[in-house]
């Protein structure tokens, strides 16, 4: 069984999660990088200087407004557990897939900062197990709702983020960004191969609501193939929704599916994960003292 994971840091120094499984050839983990700013002063104790910028456009205010939104998709995230679907298929050469299995997990994704880090942790725990054919090799891929992080204030410099008109999607508008990786900045994607980590270029495009900054959708791929490493292309597609919880009253930003191809010389997977069903964490704290005894 091939291992295909995204399991999510950011750090003030590289760090790369192993995967695991019998993946020998390919493995997926993120490299983050996470660095910390300081006020700086100009010349001998002079406060910093004011820099005017230009004001945004406004598909790049929509982009202001999603970066700010995706760091509370982060909190929010861990509150809430899902029921998720999973069939990892094997495509034939038309196209269609002529093996499948189907899993279902209870599933959560925990964003953890209490080390001075941000760390995203999925957890499952399996619902329905699939029939295993073992002489089949199947793909297993993690933390792909992470993808968001391509937004995130983090990365901000390591991708170059230019609008790409708008589009309309069941009768909302949407604006579309396209962004391409930098060279030599961080990628939220590496291959890790017998020790050593291979970033992955990324590139593609966001749909973002302009008036919440709101992701609807994410696509990314390769920006180039890695052939020589036993990897030729990789897609993700990644969907999200708003989903309503009651007493109280409050909307969470959650991803509703997530459709990964993984393609070598000599195969193509395609993993789709599906979410629903969101339940979310109530906690109540109740005080009581201690019977005094004689």
């Amino acid at each position: 069984m091939r291992v295909l994971r995204c399991i999510s840091q950011c750090s003030s120094t590289m760090r790369v999660m192993r995967t695991l499984g019998r993946f020998s050839a390919l493995a997926l983990v993120p490299l983050f990088f996470c660095g910390s700013l300081s006020a700086q002063t100009d010349g001998a104790g002079k406060a910093p200087r004011e820099v005017s910028h230009p004001p945004l456009s406004p598909a790049m205010d929509a982009m202001a407004r999603a970066r700010t939104l995706v760091e509370k998709f982060f909190e929010q995230s861990s509150n809430v557990v899902s029921t998720e679907n999973v069939t990892q298929a094997i495509i034939g050469k038309n196209g269609k897939p002529n093996y499948r299995e189907d899993s279902v997990f209870d599933y959560q994704m925990q964003a953890n900062t209490d080390s001075g880090s941000l760390k995203l942790v999925e957890t499952r725990d399996t619902r329905k197990t699939a029939f295993r054919d073992s002489a089949r090799s199947l793909l297993i891929t993690n933390g792909f709702t992470g993808m968001l992080l391509i937004i995130h204030p983090t990365y901000e410099s390591s991708y170059t983020f230019e609008p790409a008109g708008e589009e309309v999607l069941d009768g909302v508008t949407f604006v579309r960004i396209n962004f391409k990786p930098v060279p030599g900045a961080a990628s939220p994607a590496a291959m890790q191969l017998r020790g050593k980590s291979y970033p992955i270029p990324l590139s593609g495009t966001i749909w973002i609501e302009p008036q919440s900054g709101a992701v609807t959708k994410l696509v990314a791929s390769m920006d180039s193939d890695l052939n020589d490493l036993g990897l030729k292309a990789m897609r993700s597609e990644i969907h999200y929704a708003t989903v309503r919880f009651h007493e109280p009253e409050e909307s969470y930003w959650m991803p509703v599916s997530a459709v990964i191809d993984v393609e070598t010389p000599k195969q193509h997977w395609r993993n789709i994960h599906r979410f629903a069903g969101y339940k979310r964490f109530r906690a109540t704290i109740q005080v009581e003292e201690a019977e005094k005894k004689p």
